[in-house]
């Protein structure tokens, strides 16, 4: 099965200061997308279908276990996955699961 992979307003956001920091990051983002196309369940499950993503940044060159984090919610129903939140591990070791459902908001008010 194909999923359509959005992006909420969080996400964009927090990605382009990510960007600005490490260049590489647009291109890792890519190639996210296209797993999490084929694979919408890739990462690891957190709260009610919301999944966290190890990602590793080549511009920062320390691989996936210092690099960022995304945070994935999967809609098997409207065959939908959406990128919800972007970290840098060095400055955020985790997501607050009252941040979750705040993003869970803001997803059901884009659908």
């Amino acid at each position: 099965m194909s999923y359509r992979v959005e992006t909420i307003e969080n996400f964009e956001r927090e990605a382009k200061r990510l960007k600005k920091k490490f260049p590489s990051l647009k291109q890792e983002i890519n190639d996210l997308i296209d797993i999490l196309e084929e694979n919408a369940f890739y990462g690891i499950s957190m709260y009610d279908g919301f999944y966290k993503i190890r990602l590793g940044i080549k511009s920062k060159g320390k691989g996936k276990r210092a690099g960022a984090r995304v945070i994935t919610c999967v809609k098997v129903v409207a065959e939908k996955v959406y990128l919800v939140s972007i970290y840098d591990k060095s400055e955020q070791s985790d997501i607050a699961e009252s941040e979750l459902k705040r993003l869970f908001t803001e997803i059901s008010d884009t659908e």
